[in-house]
């Protein structure tokens, strides 16, 4: 059977995004990686180059895939709860960019310019209806809202009683973030 690059690339992307999101770049394994993608270490290396550009690669996989099933909207609520569902089907992509926060500070983070391209994205969908209202500031509590929300399983327990469900939870953030005030023209 001939060598098939392409799935064994899937393979390691797939392998890395289990061990990112549970160890962060830090704590990753590339032995780990190569075993449950049944690829060997110099495959990785030869596809993705190190560690931290592997990291990359999965991360920037894992926010397009986001981007595409939660595309920007004018509709705030109805987006906070589109993010929440995904975050709370999808926890790695949530866990990645918290391990990405969590190592590289406040520092720069891969493909920051694109990304940062793609949530004025969300901040001009936001403002459609009024182009004077300057909805970063919304924008940016929307999205700590509907992520933290799943981020955060031990606090939402211990703060809203471990009887408060998720279904529960994502209403309450639609009905936070449509009260957030729009913001002043610059």
């Amino acid at each position: 059977m001939p060598y098939d690059s392409a799935a064994t690339k899937e393979r390691i992307i797939a392998a890395a995004t289990a061990e990112f999101a549970a160890y962060g770049v830090a704590g990753a394994r590339v032995d780990r990686i190569a075993t449950q993608a049944k690829a060997n270490k110099r495959a990785i290396y030869d596809y993705f180059g190190d560690k931290n550009k592997l990291f990359a690669v999965v991360l920037e996989r894992r926010l397009a895939e986001l981007a595409e099933a939660v595309p920007p909207s004018a509709d705030l609520p109805a987006y906070a709860e589109l993010l929440f569902e995904y975050h709370r089907a999808h926890p790695e992509a949530l866990r990645l960019v918290m391990w990405e926060a969590l190592e590289a500070g406040d520092g720069p983070v891969p493909a920051e310019e694109e990304r940062t391209l793609h949530y004025g994205d969300k901040v001009a969908a936001a403002q459609a209806d009024d182009p004077d209202d300057d909805a970063r500031t919304r924008v940016f509590f929307t999205l700590a809202l509907a992520s933290w929300s799943i981020a955060m399983p031990q606090l939402r327990r211990m703060v809203l009683g471990s009887d408060f469900g998720l279904d529960e939870l994502r209403g309450a953030v639609a009905r936070a973030v449509e009260s957030l005030p729009a913001g002043e023209g610059r």
